[in-house]
């Protein structure tokens, strides 16, 4: 079982920065794609970006530009840049694993198999 801690949530202002980060429990890290996903109160839960083992990444087409996702398999990281924040975007963010394989030069992804516990973003007008 993995275990996800989330850290870096806070209060910003729009136009302003956050970096979010993850930390995974285990050796299993570099086997799994990671991903970032946020909830808004009254809302969807939504993909924010993901990233495979091998460095694939995508973005919800609302971050995409502003968001940046990245990992560091040897220290069983993960971190999601944030730009240009607005007050859209303010949501808990959770950290998540899925299992992914490629095919024919794309990336199937078959869920979330590992939540963390969230941190909450908060982005004033």
């Amino acid at each position: 079982q993995v275990q996800l801690v989330e850290s870096g949530g806070g209060l910003v202002q729009a136009g302003g920065s956050l970096t979010l980060s993850c930390a995974a429990s285990g050796s299993i890290f570099s086997r799994y794609t990671m991903g970032w996903y946020r909830q808004a109160p009254g809302k969807q839960r939504e993909l924010v970006a993901r990233i495979t083992s091998g460095g694939n990444s995508n973005y919800a087409d609302s971050v995409k530009g502003r968001f940046t996702i990245s990992r560091d398999n040897a220290k069983n990281t993960v971190n999601l840049q944030m730009n240009s924040l607005k007050p859209e975007d303010t949501a808990v963010y959770y950290c998540t694993t899925e299992c992914s394989e490629p095919v024919a030069g794309s990336i199937r992804y078959y869920g979330v198999d590992n939540w963390g516990k969230g941190t909450l973003v908060t982005v004033s007008s």
